[in-house]
């Protein structure tokens, strides 16, 4: 009997660790995160009560983009590691239904368009 208690309770102590780490929080992505090209870095952060992201550096600083400009906005739990939200493509200065999903340390946006059809995905990895 004492067996059987201790294995119950060794396997739900290990329900609860994994289901702590499976589910990514707010907290995990707040910061900054670097484009997989070096060309920029954005900063998430608390926004209400959701996550936005604004650009923070920008390789060119020439181009359409601007430091300080919004690109990822009202961006809210959607699942485990996954937010959904808007996302702004300064290059062509329109916005589109936005993702973020959150691995290990890497972070991957998508804007897409036609209901999730046509999608444009951008990972990135974290500066802090």
């Amino acid at each position: 009997m004492a067996r059987r208690v201790a294995f119950g309770l060794a396997g739900i102590t290990a329900l609860v660790l994994a289901g702590g780490i499976a589910g990514a929080s707010a907290q995990e992505v707040l910061g900054v995160w670097e484009r997989d090209t070096g060309a920029s870095r954005v900063r998430f952060s608390k926004c209400g009560d959701a996550l936005c992201g604004t650009i923070s550096w920008l390789k060119d600083p020439n181009g359409p983009a601007k430091v300080g400009q919004r690109i990822f906005f009202d961006m809210k739990p959607g699942g485990a590691n996954k937010w959904n939200g808007s996302a702004f493509n300064p290059e062509d200065g329109k916005t589109y239904s936005g993702t973020m999903t959150l691995s290990g340390t890497s972070l991957t946006t998508a804007g897409c368009v036609l209901g999730g059809l046509i999608c444009r995905s951008v990972k990135w990895s974290r500066t802090y």
